[in-house]
């Protein structure tokens, strides 16, 4: 016998060993079958059809709204009592739909899952419009983590209503359409560059300066004071009934213009503005209206929240009493509403907090500490914990919930990795699951990791939203 053969006798039952106790990450491409390939294609077709007609909150809610009635899915305000299909809003910014198929055990609580389908983007402020040096711009404030140089001298959108004082609105969308113009941010060229490269990244672009192009026409060719000003307010009025006043009445946002795009040559990744979190309240949404003919025994919730970016405060955000709401609007339209009931219903609740996390990109692979961080292309992250500096700002869900969480999941085959948000020490980040958990309901982090997040154009992988949608209906269906 050769020692080459000896040494590989002695290694089989190491080898064994470790396939038995060890847990160790895949590629979620490694052994894909033909079938499974197609079905992950075609959701990564009907993600991108989100994402193009969702760049906003309020267009992630109509969206939502005019899938779900396809599904059978009522509006709570006209819906019969025999309805079990339910679509709850709440000022055109947040939402849920409810499945309920046991009314006697809504006390029992929900399997609940939320996404926030707020993104970071530039609002116009409330007085935006202003002229120099012959051309019209118009004010913007970043709204959540921006790195402000992203977006300078780059394609952009504007979307939105405005409201007049009669109660009526007026929906405005320019920059997306093939024959629509754009707007854009100008940024100083190299060759005078000299101060501004002297800057650190984070001053090199300063808020003030994230303006708008928006026309240099005189209002009827004549060069006076204001003119390109006013002779854009001439065109909004004539184009949409709006006068300078009527922009402090108004929600209008400034968001890349174009399509999600397919990424690579072998076109496995997504590219697209909004995907964190449209990616988890797009899976969330498709799932439950997938899996809602199979679940014959359990009360369904899915939650979308407003706010995120900025901490999740307002009435339409997770830390206001927007949960609170739609479990009590549930309970009393099947006559359940007392306090106690809502309050035991939140408190037997289990929740799924559906975010995002950072993928390792070879390029920054320093921020992360690679055991315990979101590999691109190997599946749905599962997040114990959040927050930074030792946790502050985390929910840190149960070791039992986690634990059934992992049954769910291996029970229906998704692929799912641990992965927390960068090393210790490096920063971090929060979601909406502590703000749940205060309830009483069990709550643990679980979405997609992407590349260049907080960025006009994200990046995922069509794997990973594939088993994110697996893990979210896993969730619906064992839990």
């Amino acid at each position: 016998m050769t020692q080459s053969v000896k040494d590989k006798k002695k290694t089989d039952p190491l080898k064994k060993l470790g396939e038995k106790l060890s847990f160790k990450k895949k590629s979620a491409w490694q052994g894909v079958k033909k079938r499974e390939q197609d079905e992950i294609y075609k959701l990564s077709e009907t993600y991108k059809e989100f994402l193009n007609c969702s760049k906003t909150e309020r267009e992630a809610i109509a969206t939502i709204e005019s899938w779900s009635k396809k599904h059978r899915f009522v509006d709570i305000k006209k819906a019969k009592k025999s309805a079990k299909r339910l679509f709850l809003k709440y000022n055109d910014v947040a939402g849920a739909l409810v499945v309920v198929n046991d009314v006697k055990s809504l006390e029992n609580g929900f399997l609940m899952s939320g996404s926030h389908i707020d993104s970071p983007r530039l609002d116009l402020k409330q007085m935006p419009l202003y002229e120099s040096e012959d051309m019209a711009y118009m004010k913007t404030h970043y709204y959540g983590g921006v790195k402000k140089y992203q977006w300078v001298t780059r394609p952009l959108a504007l979307h939105g209503t405005i409201v007049f004082e009669n109660g009526s609105a007026k929906t405005i969308c320019v920059g997306e359409s093939e024959n629509d113009p754009v707007f854009t941010i100008n940024d100083l060229l190299p060759h005078l560059a000299k101060n501004q490269n002297k800057k650190p990244i984070t001053t090199a672009i300063e808020g003030e300066q994230l303006n708008i192009l928006v026309g240099s026409i005189p209002y009827k060719f004549k060069s006076e004071k204001d003119s390109v000003k006013l002779a854009i307010l001439d065109h909004l009025n004539r184009t949409y009934g709006i006068t300078e006043q009527d922009f402090v009445s108004a929600e209008l946002q400034v968001v890349p213009s174009g399509k999600a795009r397919d990424v690579g040559f072998d076109r496995s990744f997504i590219g697209s503005y909004g995907q964190d979190d449209r990616v988890c309240a797009f899976c969330g949404l498709q799932a439950l209206l997938d899996v809602t003919s199979e679940v014959k025994n359990r009360n369904l919730i899915v939650t979308f929240f407003d706010k995120e970016e900025v901490g999740s405060i307002g009435n339409s955000g997770a830390n206001s009493n927007l949960v609170e709401r739609i479990v009590n609007d549930v309970l009393q339209f099947y006559g359940k509403g007392d306090y106690n009931t809502l309050i035991r219903s939140l408190a037997n609740s289990k929740f799924l907090s559906c975010d995002v996390n950072a993928g390792i990109d070879p390029e920054w692979r320093e921020v992360n500490e690679s055991m315990n961080a979101g590999k691109i292309g190997f599946g749905v992250c599962l997040t114990k914990y959040t927050g930074s500096r030792g946790k502050v700002g985390t929910n840190d869900a149960h070791a039992e919930f986690m634990a059934e969480l992992r049954h769910a999941f291996n029970k229906d085959r998704v692929l799912w990795q641990p992965a927390e948000l960068g090393k210790v020490d490096q920063g971090g980040g929060g979601t909406i699951a502590y703000f749940l958990a205060k309830y009483g309901m069990e709550v643990a982090d679980c979405g997609p990791a992407l590349l260049s997040m907080h960025a006009p154009f994200e990046i995922s992988s069509k794997v990973d939203v594939y088993h994110t949608y697996k893990a979210y209906k896993a969730f619906y269906k064992y839990l």
